[in-house]
């Protein structure tokens, strides 16, 4: 499993609850990439691993759109990608469950259902780095703040993303958003 995360604290990139994505203009190819995502709920940093899960009390699944074509060009010319996986309504959030209610988080499923048929499906422990190592990482190069969000890390499957196309989430079975592609 990717063990590339973003951190989201720019509202702009948050899809707006019961809203579609709308496949922006500047892309022919806009790829969906599941992950499970963490809301930091106090302000850290140089947080130590066995610290990190007072960091957060809610987890949840969301989206990382990606505009592969606009990635790829960027990349080829040694630039940042932030255009490709930014823009705005290019994160979606699904609804928080708390942490609590799981008897462990190194064992969480989740998936990605596109028109009923599952795209990608995957488990926390497959994932390079754990979730509190992940912020533990982060907080070295940036204050985590109230509300920031982390993507964790998407499984295979990545995939186009076209117009009338219906994505769900699920984490542990627990359907946690439904869009819709426009």
């Amino acid at each position: 499993m990717v063990a590339i995360m973003r951190i989201i604290s720019k509202n702009s990139a948050i899809l707006l609850k019961q809203h579609p994505f709308v496949i922006p203009e500047f892309s022919e190819d806009v790829q969906h990439e599941v992950e499970v995502i963490v809301k930091i709920n106090k302000v850290g940093k140089y947080i130590d691993a066995k610290f990190a899960h007072k960091y957060y009390d809610e987890i949840s699944v969301g989206i990382d759109f990606t505009a592969r074509d606009l990635q790829n060009e960027l990349k080829a010319k040694g630039l940042p990608w932030e255009k490709a996986k930014a823009f705005d309504g290019s994160a979606v959030i699904g609804d928080f469950l708390k942490k609590e209610q799981f008897s462990s988080l190194e064992n969480l499923t989740f998936e990605l259902k596109n028109n009923n048929q599952t795209v990608q499906e995957g488990n926390v422990n497959m994932m390079l780095w754990k979730i509190d190592e992940l912020i533990a990482s982060i907080s070295q190069y940036f204050t985590l703040k109230i509300g920031d969000i982390i993507f964790t890390g998407t499984p295979k499957g990545v995939a186009k993303v076209n117009p009338d196309d219906v994505l769900e989430g699920y984490l542990e079975g627990h359907k946690l958003f439904r869009i819709q592609i426009k």
